[in-house]
């Protein structure tokens, strides 16, 4: 029963955080590295001190993946920084959300699987809208994981058959040049032969 809530629930956090996606996701973000802002906790929400609300991660992702490579290099050292500084769930989840987010130099879908996975095996200290944000970028993170690796698969294979292909038409072509070489020696000595003769032809009529 507990559980059946629980799963309850999250859905309902996962269908905020979407709403927020939509609807707040070109509001104005403050700086992590300066502290994400801390406010009253969302109604309903576990109380957790110093956890930022659902919509300052999912602006500063909205920032990650529409601006320029600048600001997404800032972004990530920024919290790639507060993780290894300060390393606690809502650091450690900021990391794991910019790398779960493609678009990026940075972004590392399998890595990012790891961190979220970790975060999710001790969620004492974790809002509703942070295991849900967690759970959400995991299955995203995992689905492009395969996604990359079945690419990766598919171009090594591309990269083969055009190496094969490649192979082959230089052999063609070594052949090819082989036996235009030969046919060269065989015009030269046949010319040479025609030259002979001609010249024999000729010394018979002027002995005539």
């Amino acid at each position: 029963m507990r559980s059946s809530k629980r799963t309850t629930r999250a859905r309902q956090v996962a269908a905020t955080t979407l709403a927020v996606v939509l609807l707040g996701g070109c509001a104005p973000t403050k700086s992590f590295l300066s502290g994400m802002s801390r406010s009253e906790t969302p109604p309903g929400d576990i109380g957790i001190l110093g956890a930022p609300e659902t919509d300052q991660y999912l602006n500063e992702l909205y920032r990650l993946a529409s601006g320029d490579p600048a600001t997404q290099a800032e972004i990530f050292a920024d919290a790639q920084a507060g993780a290894q500084l300060t390393p606690g769930p809502q650091t450690n989840l900021r990391f794991a959300l910019v790398l779960a987010t493609p678009g990026h130099s940075e972004s590392d879908p399998n890595r990012a699987q790891s961190l979220l996975r970790e975060i999710l095996a001790r969620t004492e200290l974790m809002t509703q809208g942070e295991i849900a944000l967690a759970t959400l970028h995991l299955n995203a993170a995992e689905k492009l994981a395969v996604s990359q690796a079945e690419t990766e698969r598919l171009r090594t294979s591309t990269s083969r058959a055009a190496q094969s292909q490649e192979a082959a038409t230089n052999q063609r072509l070594a052949a090819v040049e082989a036996e235009n070489r030969q046919l060269r020696r065989e015009l030269d000595e046949a010319q040479k032969k025609l030259d002979a003769i001609t010249s024999i032809e000729r010394s018979i009529r002027e002995q005539e």
